[in-house]
């Protein structure tokens, strides 16, 4: 049955552009579609339809390809290509993969024929024009031959169904699609979550998703990329960047990653870190020695301490804690004894559904450890270093930055913090500075030790180190930062004091400046991305004093040291700037005092610390006098500034005798009291006690000598007079903490008594 399409006159009569299909007009009139099939078989979109007449006009097809031989006149019925009215019901076969329908039947037929009838009749108005938009597939409105017979449309090709093994096997791989660096693209990623941990390669290189993009992840990977390339396998983990939290932790050395790197080195018998290994953190052979605080039948919620271990001299009580997330009832604990760390010696009940833990769980890197609350700091962070302490004192759980210039003791003044701190634990991370550093750390911390209970102890005791120097890969600097932090915590929760050190934060930024780059990301000043900012408040945010999780009560704390590695020393770089905004403590060092030799090199006019007003109610407690010291030492420094810009044009000789008095007294302060040997016994550390009568003697001397001067005496015969007083001053600095807080206390004020009884008499001459 051959079956005419009559044009509508309102198309027929327009020019351009449907002039060409009057040009065709008898040889596309008529088309034979079949002896059973009626005209609208394929013809079911309301907006088909032309017209009331019955004359339809037919939207572009897809490609020819698609259709039988038998529509191949029906489809050329001279519609430009430009034109793109809205799809067909031939499009949505080739959408649906439907290439057969049963329309031969005159059942279907007859149905179809009053469906089709009943349809409504659209305006020529709601007719696409040639220039509107091609509706999308998905947008179209469901066929009513479709959804009545769904039975009668059948796929040419099934595919078989998928089991469940090639499904796990489809999620867990994907391949590399390109490779930059420490910068790796995947595909076939369907699934991949943020920062998610995967296996690049043949030799399992760790990585990290930063970034998705439809299937495609862009990984960073902690290791050297040499010899990965395209097609190699990339496998997904299905959890985040972890640490594992457990006894064992204290006197060991990690990269980055926490590889602990002595027994790489026993693997491996080389100086080198190969690819691809992989050794567990903490030591799965040792037993320690495990007594239970909890019983069965007890209540426990996360962060709660169940039990607790013997881990060395120093930390003695290693507190086992249930992980955050975790709660239920206690259905069976093991007795004391000896465990190994990854033995399950704990089962929890909750909601009918029994858990085991062990003595060690793992926390992702980039997640806080949750607290109860913050509270407000208000004890002071001793570090043993004059300068430091009475003038630019820090709180438990503050932040302090160190920038300066190559030379000037960032890393020395770390080490000291790390050595003589009033902490309990030490993390140390040096993130992209020089090997020797970490070695000398590793030589000299079981060498030095702290009294403890009348005992002395090494203070490696109290130390993890976290190691990834600057010929380690350069993206794992960032994951050294941020192990540091959550061993810091997990130690924090325990009800403990730390204090981590990172060295330097700046060779950090710099990391980020390369992944950035690599990533295509626009640059901000020098390089560095627009979000180094935010990057490094998140990393200083996790400082501070808290009420610890779980129950018994405890608080603990955690104080980060930064050291920042400006070029330079300029301070106006991206990366001190953003650090300054952050911090509350800065410890500016100087470069012309550092070539002087005047170590620590603190320049006490950019220093500041917002911390002082809050220390002083802890001050007025234990030393009362040492908030009015303080603020007089920084008085002279302060006056003696504007005095040497004086002395510069006009000369001493101009100053009147209480202007030289206070540049004598301020010189004395800033060689024998900032100034300061860490590598003596008497001066490498000096506890508070020692540094108030320092003050207190110095400080003295100022007012007894300015007390003279306004009696009519002459400085110059009073600093003559009073030379031995001066010798003395400058010798109180070598006295050894060790002989014992009473018996030089005794000295100084005999030496106090001393300089009083001489500036009376002299004032009586």
């Amino acid at each position: 049955m051959a079956v005419g399409f009559p044009l509508p006159e309102t198309f027929a009569s327009t020019a351009s552009p449907w002039a060409s299909l009057k040009d065709r007009e008898d040889q596309n009139r008529s088309v034979d579609v079949g002896p059973e099939a009626p005209a609208w078989s394929y013809l079911t979109n309301p907006l088909d339809q032309a017209a009331a007449n019955g004359t339809y006009v037919l939207s572009n097809p897809p490609r020819r390809r698609h259709f039988p031989p038998t529509l191949d006149g029906f489809m050329n019925v001279g519609l430009r290509p430009h034109l793109r009215p809205s799809p067909s019901f031939f499009d949505l076969i080739k959408y649906r993969n439907i290439d057969q329908l049963s329309v031969a039947s005159p059942r279907v037929a007859a149905q179809s024929e009053d469906d089709v009838e009943d349809l409504p009749v659209p305006s020529p108005s709601s007719i696409p024009l040639p220039a509107s938009p091609r509706r999308s597939i998905s947008s179209l409105p469901p066929s009513p031959l479709l959804s009545r017979h769904p039975k009668r449309l059948k796929r040419l090709v099934k595919m078989p169904p998928k089991t469940s093994a090639e499904d796990e096997l489809e999620e867990q791989y994907g391949s590399i699609y390109s490779v930059s660096g420490p910068v790796v693209v995947a595909e076939n990623m369907i699934g991949v979550a943020m920062y998610e941990l995967v296996k690049v390669g043949h030799h399992n290189l760790v990585g990290e998703v930063i970034r998705i993009e439809a299937d495609k992840a862009t990984i960073q990977v902690y290791e050297e990329t040499a010899g990965v390339k395209v097609g190699d396998p990339v496998t997904r983990t299905g959890k985040p960047l972890s640490v594992e939290l457990g006894p064992g932790l204290m006197e060991t050395i990690y990269d980055g990653i926490q590889r602990p790197l002595r027994s790489i080195a026993n693997i491996s018998n080389s100086i080198y870190i190969p690819r691809g290994v992989s050794t567990p953190a903490l030591d799965r052979e040792k037993d320690w020695d495990f007594t239970p605080i909890m019983k069965v039948g007890d209540h426990i919620t996360g962060g709660d301490i169940w039990g607790s271990v013997w881990e060395n001299s120093l930390l003695s009580d290693h507190k086992i804690l249930l992980p955050p997330r975790a709660r239920g009832i206690i259905t069976r604990i093991a007795e004391k004894g000896k465990y190994k760390v990854d033995q399950k010696i704990l089962e929890v009940e909750f909601d009918g559904k029994k858990t085991e833990y062990s003595m060690m769980h793992t926390w992702p890197v980039r997640v806080p450890r949750p607290s109860t609350e913050k509270l407000a700091a208000d004890k002071p962070f001793i570090v043993g270093q004059r300068v430091l302490d009475a003038l630019y004192p820090s709180v438990q759980g503050g932040t302090v930055a160190i920038p300066g210039a190559f030379g000037c003791g960032k890393t020395v003044i770390s080490q000291s913090v790390s050595k003589f701190s009033n902490s309990d634990v030490i993390i140390y991370v040096g993130c992209g500075e020089r090997g020797n550093e970490m070695a000398e750390v590793l030589k000299d911390f079981p060498e030095l030790s702290i009294e403890i209970d009348g005992r002395r102890e090494p203070i490696m005791k109290r130390t993890a180190l976290i190691a990834n120097t600057s010929n380690m890969p350069v993206a794992a600097r960032e994951a050294s930062i941020y192990t540091g932090i959550t061993v810091a915590e997990y130690f924090r929760d325990q009800g403990k004091d730390v204090a981590m050190m990172a060295d330097s934060t700046s060779r950090w930024a710099e990391a980020l400046r390369e992944i950035s780059g690599r990533l295509g990301e626009m640059p901000a000043d020098q390089g560095f991305p627009a979000y180094l900012g935010a990057k490094l408040a998140s990393f200083y945010e996790r400082a501070g004093k808290v009420q610890a999780l779980g129950s018994p009560d405890r608080e603990g704390s955690v104080s980060i040291v930064g050291a920042v590695s400006p070029p330079g020393g300029d301070f106006s770089d991206p990366v001190t700037a953003s650090t300054l905004s952050i911090v509350q403590v800065f410890w500016g060092l100087d470069k012309k005092l550092a070539q002087r030799k005047h170590f620590p090199s603190i320049n006490t006019n950019v220093s500041y610390s917002k911390y002082t007003t809050v220390l002083d109610k802890f001050y007025e407690k234990e030393h009362p006098e040492f908030p009015k010291l303080r603020d007089r030492i920084k008085q002279l420094l302060s006056d003696s500034e504007e005095l040497d810009q004086v002395v510069q044009l006009v000369g001493k000789s101009a100053l009147s005798d209480p202007d030289k008095i206070t540049l004598d007294v301020s010189g004395l302060i800033k060689e024998d009291f900032l100034q300061q040997n860490g590598y003596s016994d008497y001066d490498q550390f000096c506890p508070i006690w020692k540094t108030e009568w320092m003050m207190k003697a110095m400080v003295g001397f100022h007012d007894e000598a300015q007390k003279a001067v306004a009696q009519g005496q002459n400085w110059n015969k009073i600093r003559e007079a009073t030379s031995d007083i001066q010798s003395q001053l400058r010798s109180m600095k070598f006295e050894v903490p060790t002989d014992g807080e009473e018996k030089i206390t005794k000295k100084y004020e005999e030496l106090v008594q001393r300089m009083t009884d001489l500036f009376a008499s002299v004032v009586d001459e």
